[in-house]
């Protein structure tokens, strides 16, 4: 069985000695040491057990992913009082398909590129401001959120902003929050922000 392989491998990245382990499933050091080392195969019900003990210790040890684990610091915004055409600029640049609309640091809604195309496309569209034509804010938590709860969220949104004492200190996308819960180290870059294009 691959788990067994990985009895040992667990067992001692939790610093939990092999007389530790052998106690809390009820068997002898010596019959744990002869499981690990591939002597004997082991019960289902052995097997069970240790590893059930083991995913035990790991919870305890890993602390839960929050929604601060898994934001983008560094959040691009659009000014309300912006002219659409510049924001459809900002998009562009950083390749963005939607972003935060803030007013004198305040969230006040979204714009997206749909949104942008049906203002551009009116014959006074390049006058329109930002805050015309704005869409509902995203969905706003908090940096201690449990992340696992964003995944409903996101599924009807595509982005949730991490607010801390009433500012803004991240945003969490689709993406970022499936590299968190896979465990993958988030490489961000000076202009990873907004919420880019799937």
């Amino acid at each position: 069985m691959d788990s067994l392989a990985e009895i040992r491998k667990r067992r001692t990245s939790l610093g939990l000695s092999l007389g530790e382990l052998a106690h809390a499933v009820g068997r002898s050091d010596a019959t744990l040491s002869r499981i690990e080392r591939g002597q004997i195969r082991p019960s289902y019900e052995l097997v069970q057990k240790i590893l059930s003990y083991l995913d035990g210790l790991e919870a305890r040890a890993t602390p839960p992913l929050r929604s601060g684990d898994v934001m983008k610091r560094d959040v691009t915004t659009v000014d309300g009082i912006s002219l659409v055409g510049e924001a459809a600029r900002v998009m562009e640049k950083g390749g963005f398909s939607q972003l935060p609309v803030v007013e004198a640091g305040r969230v006040t809604g979204s714009v997206s590129e749909s949104t942008l195309l049906r203002a551009l496309a009116q014959p006074t569209g390049r006058r329109l401001r930002v805050r015309d034509v704005q869409e509902e804010a995203y969905p706003q938590v908090g940096p201690d959120f449990p992340a696992d709860l964003l995944a409903t969220i996101l599924t009807r949104y595509p982005a949730v902003l991490v607010l801390g004492k009433g500012n803004l200190q991240g945003i969490v996308t689709r993406i970022d929050l499936i590299r968190g819960l896979r465990g993958t180290t988030l490489r961000r870059s000076e202009h990873s922000t907004g919420t880019p294009e799937a």
